[in-house]
């Protein structure tokens, strides 16, 4: 309404009403370059539907069909370079990084796509996540610097930062000596200018930036120096660009008040000044043309061989040249396809340059790899220090060694702490350790399990050979013995010996040698039937011959003192009956454990599981319990006992008339060595030597109970028949009557021992026995 009012109100000076003309519809926009001035003006665009075409924003959420949808863009989005930067960091082994952006647009979103990528990929923790304000206070870039060496781990920095930032970072970084210490990761908005790093190119040095591919346009070139004031008078900027690039001042109404000198006009641009191609004009060009293509597309479509606008393009939809735009495709003026996504983005194509200063000194940005939807990066152009290609590192925790695991730091999946897979623990995975099987141990490495080594008890130790040496000595002496006995058998030692039970016995005695060598061979079926029928056979031999004997003796003396007729079952058959009684309870015993649990071997992994693996073995033995020895042992330990028992009985019987004495000694010796066999052997039950040790222990007290039997009974009987023949002849037989009259002078000595002296109890006891005779 107003306008129309207007326009009643004025007159032409002819008084006819003014003519005002219609201004050009705009259907599309070039521009802009910064992100958050593309941002306001897409908004403002989009209510009218003008498609916007921007040359040099990067930021992510223009990538926002649903905000943004009119809007397209030339250049690759700051998510293309997030990624690209992400790949960077992990080609570089890099896991744990800071990262730094400039309050704005630009910086946050930048960094907020790198922060959500490397999230989503898992592989690069954030140690911080710093931002400069768009105001700084003095000394807040020392703070910012500072707070970056809290985590001193995290040596490569993110930046998204615009070039003063930058410059001041570095600067504050040079401040405070920190000079090689971070490593800078810059974004595009670092690139390769030169202006951050004049005069402090040794704290930038090793940076590596990101810029999208470009390339200089010769033709651009070409023009642009060819422009002068006469023949640019269409740019309303020239003018003021001219004072500026040649520093004079142009007339009264220049705009540099006090230049020390006017233009002259003939100055040449790259001739009377230093000019380097601004980076961005081949995205402008590419610009440009995509929109110029689009149209064109358009109006072959909608005016087909029709010159000029045609009535269908007089009022151009906005949607409809927005399609055409998306649809473009040609080379552009870098010879990089000009292409859009769904979004209106452009497909991300970056270099990558290092800040490298060479042997001569000479710094510059050298191209080490570009990016194309992945990275190709040459790691043998890298370099961090003058001369020194060697990789930096930027990790929160180093790597595990092998049989280590992972203990991940709560809330931050790049820092952990490495714990050894202790005992017999092995490395299953980077997180966990496992037990290896019962019958297996960790290899060295710790990353897997092996099988425990399987020992036995070798003949060549030295618990092997104390227990043969005695044992063969003993078997020696035994057969020694036996032979002397055979050869003399009718001699009256032998006869007066009991030749019967005197071949039992030392049968006995031999099997209790004998037994050493099935406990040390290696176990196997046989030997192990082996252990079990003569564990306790040879004492149970030995133990039944002696209880028989002094059984007979006690009963004898016992029948003497009551009267004078012999006591039953004293004859030599009636002994060897009683004798294999005794010892078919042991081989019944025996039978029956064969039926019950038939001999087998196995590996007994306990005994030596030491808590060093390493020393860990597996014990090959038999299946003999320590119950099943007791039990083995446990009826001839019975018959030893009951025998002491008698032989204390039979104590006061003269040794002149009988082996009482000696077989009492025998007993009471024999109990000594088991009763200290027993706290020896269970003693050392937990012992990593317990087999070696209750072997041993085992074997060299049978040895010893049969060399004390050998030794006191049978020793004296072989020294006379062997050096005393003279005393091994017959002498007059004693009746019944005789043996009655010594069991009563025995009881006579009982008494008199009690009120005589010693020697003449003696006496009277010599006086009235030397005629009985020696032997019985």
């Amino acid at each position: 309404h107003s306008s129309r009012g207007m326009a009643l109100t004025f007159r032409c000076a002819n008084g006819d009403p003014p003519i005002f003309a219609k201004p050009d519809k705009v259907v599309g926009v070039i521009g802009a370059s910064a992100s958050s001035v593309s941002i306001m003006v897409a908004n403002i665009l989009r209510l009218f539907k003008i498609p916007q075409i921007s040359y040099a924003s990067t930021a992510p959420e223009l990538s926002d069909n649903t905000r943004y949808d009119f809007f397209s863009r030339v250049v690759p989005p700051d998510s293309y370079q997030a990624q690209a930067m992400l790949d960077i960091v992990t080609a570089m082994g890099w896991n744990y990084v800071s990262t730094l952006a400039s309050e704005g647009n630009y910086g946050e979103s930048g960094v907020e796509a790198f922060v959500q990528i490397s999230r989503e990929s898992g592989g690069v923790c954030i140690a911080q996540s710093l931002k400069i304000p768009r105001e700084p206070r003095p000394g807040e870039f020392d703070k910012i610097v500072l707070r970056l060496l809290e985590t001193p781990n995290a040596r490569a920095v993110i930046m998204f930062a615009n070039e003063d930032d930058i410059r001041r970072i570095l600067d504050a970084a040079k401040r405070n000596n920190l000079t090689g210490h971070f490593l800078w990761v810059g974004s595009d908005s670092w690139g390769s200018k030169i202006s951050p790093v004049v005069q402090q190119e040794r704290v930038a040095e090793g940076a590596v930036t990101i810029l999208p591919k470009r390339a200089s346009v010769d033709a651009f070139d070409r023009y642009f120096k060819s422009r002068s004031l006469s023949n640019n008078r269409r740019n309303v900027w020239f003018a003021e660009f001219w004072e500026e690039n040649f520093a004079c001042k142009l007339g009264m109404h220049g705009k540099r008040p006090g230049s020390p000198k006017k233009c002259t006009g003939l100055e040449k641009v790259g001739r009377d000044s230093t000019y380097e191609q601004e980076g961005k004009v081949q995205f402008v060009m590419d610009a440009v043309y995509a929109m110029a293509h689009a149209l064109h597309h358009m109006h072959r479509e909608l005016c087909a061989g029709y010159p000029g606008l045609c009535p269908r393009m007089a009022n151009i939809d906005g949607k409809e040249l927005l399609a055409h735009i998306r649809a473009v495709g040609f080379n552009g003026s870098a010879g990089t396809p000009v292409t859009f996504n769904e979004n209106g983005d452009a497909p991300g194509r970056y270099d990558i340059f290092q800040y490298q200063i060479n042997n001569r000194s000479v710094a510059e940005y050298k191209v080490i790899g570009h990016w194309t939807n992945q990275l190709h990066l040459n790691m043998e152009v890298l370099q961090w220090t003058t001369g020194n290609s060697s990789l930096p590192p930027s990790v929160c925790s180093l790597p595990c060694q092998t049989g280590e695991r992972k203990k991940v730091v709560k809330g931050v999946s790049c820092c952990w702490h490495c714990e050894r897979c202790e005992g017999y623990h092995f490395q299953a995975s980077e997180f966990t350790c496992e037990l290896c099987p019962y019958e297996k141990r960790p290899d060295q490495n710790r990353t897997g399990c092996q099988a425990i080594p399987i020992i036995k008890l070798e003949w060549h130790s030295p618990w092997a050979l104390l227990p043969v040496f005695i044992s063969v000595l003993g078997i020696i002496a035994t057969t020694f013995v036996i032979v002397t006995f055979v050869r003399h058998n009718d001699t009256p030692i032998v006869r007066a010996s009991g030749r019967e039970m005197s071949y039992v016995l030392l049968t006995g005695i031999f099997l209790c040698y004998i037994i050493t060598f099935p406990m040390i061979a290696a176990p196997d079926v046989v030997v192990c039937s082996f252990r079990r029928i003569f564990l306790g056979l040879g004492m149970c031999f030995s133990n039944a011959a002696l209880l028989t004997k002094t059984n007979r003796i006690h009963r004898i003396f016992e029948q003497g003192k009551k009267a004078v007729t012999a006591p039953r079952f004293i004859s030599p058959a009636s002994q060897l009956v009683i004798t294999f009684s005794l010892i078919s309870v042991q081989l019944l015993g025996v039978l029956v454990w064969f039926a019950a649990d038939p001999p087998h071997t196995f590996v007994d992994y306990g005994e030596q599981r030491t808590q060093d693996p390493g020393n860990a073995r597996g014990v090959l033995k038999c299946d003999i319990s320590d119950l099943s020895l007791i039990c083995s042992l446990g009826y001839s330990i019975l018959l030893m006992v009951t025998c002491t028992v008698y032989a204390i009985k039979t104590r006061s019987v003269p040794e002149t008339f009988n082996e009482a004495k000696p077989i009492g000694f025998t007993m009471y010796t024999t109990c000594i060595i088991w009763l200290a066999f027993i706290p020896i052997f269970f003693g050392t039950a937990q012992s990593a030597e317990r087999m070696y040790i209750q072997t041993a222990t085992l074997t060299v007290s049978l040895s010893l109970s049969a060399s004390v039997s050998l030794g006191m009974l049978y020793m004296p009987k072989v020294y006379i028949i062997i050096f005393h023949p003279e005393q091994n002849v017959p002498k007059r037989k004693r009746s019944f009557k005789a043996i009655v009259t010594a069991a009563t002078m025995t009881s006579k000595l009982s008494q008199l021992a009690a009120e005589r002296p010693n020697g003449e109890v003696k006496t009277e006891l010599c006086e009235g026995v030397e005629a009985s005779g020696k032997f019985f």
